[in-house]
């Protein structure tokens, strides 16, 4: 059965509106009614912490809309993780510019599909699910304290600004969720891509005294993460 969006994104934007009252913003408060996102300048030596805006005169209904989040991505075809994000965040969506929000879609397939520990630096994450079944988990940066439960069709759970957080399929039909975010691009950095993926690499033998496990375990793991 196909997921029940139309609904369910209304729902999401709603959630939108509220991370983006003044005490939540995660992004500086806009200064003017529109600056939609100049992908162009990007080309030349103005640089901003956000995107310069585009002449007014060039701005279109089209600078509002995304079309993304309807569509089921593919979450079986070499993918090793099971799941998969659509995001509409300023990056495909220029309108979003220094609104200080975005939205993402998670594919999840059947039973165990994961959406590995990660973090997003810049946003408050609030999830929706959409249908199927997720076990959900973030850890406390104070104590590494998890908080986790199962999260079902209709339910929401809220993972922090930059706290490590999961997600993961626990049903056997395949899940969806909607996740709002109080940033135009919250970012997001894997933890095992961030230990094992950087470029430059993480010495070894830094990595391999703080997991406690031996350097050529260490190495084995790095050449999965090598960068593209």
């Amino acid at each position: 059965m196909a997921p029940k969006l139309p609904a369910v994104l209304l729902a999401a934007c709603a959630v939108i509106l509220a991370l983006a009252t003044p005490p939540l913003a995660g992004d500086p408060d806009m200064l003017q009614d529109i600056c939609v996102a100049d992908y162009k300048s990007l080309e030349g030596p103005l640089r901003l912490n956000g995107f310069p805006c585009k002449r007014k005169a060039n701005v279109t209904a089209d600078d509002f809309f995304f079309g993304g989040l309807g569509k089921a991505a593919d979450v079986y075809s070499d993918n090793p993780m099971g799941s998969a994000v659509t995001a509409a965040d300023v990056a495909v969506l220029p309108g979003l510019n220094t609104l200080g929000v975005s939205m993402a879609r998670t594919d999840f397939a059947p039973s165990g599909g994961v959406s590995p520990p990660h973090v997003h630096p810049r946003a408050t994450e609030i999830l929706f699910v959409v249908e199927g079944t997720l076990e959900v988990g973030f850890v406390t940066a104070a104590a590494n304290r998890l908080f986790s439960r199962t999260v079902g069709e209709g339910e929401v759970f809220v993972f922090p600004r930059g706290l490590v957080h999961f997600q993961r399929s626990v049903g056997d039909a395949p899940a969806v969720a909607i996740s709002a975010f109080n940033s135009q691009l919250p970012g997001t950095q894997t933890v095992a891509g961030a230990l094992f993926g950087a470029a430059p690499t993480v010495p070894t033998d830094v990595l391999a005294r703080a997991l406690q496990i031996d350097g050529g375990v260490i190495e084995n793991i790095k050449s999965k993460f090598a960068p593209k």
